[in-house]
């Protein structure tokens, strides 16, 4: 007595959620940087965050310089 297998259901899907031969896989999440409207690439710093670094830069020697004048004095 041989065993007969059933056909298999064409819907089912396949083990490690592989495609049918000849279907379509299914779509890749949307998370690549492909996606999302074109935007060229802009090279370097931007204003704000660059003032902010001198402001800051400028404001620790003023205070360095004077803590040293008033240490001289």
């Amino acid at each position: 007595m041989t065993r007969h297998d059933p056909p298999p259901d064409p819907g089912a899907p396949l083990p490690g959620g592989a495609a049918h031969p000849g279907e379509t896989p299914p779509a890749e999440s949307g998370t690549g940087s492909g996606t999302g409207p074109y935007r060229p690439l802009t090279r370097g710093w931007g204003k704000g965050p660059l003032v902010a670094i001198v402001v800051l830069a400028v404001l620790v020697a003023l205070f360095f310089l004077a803590y040293a004048i008033t240490l001289a004095v």
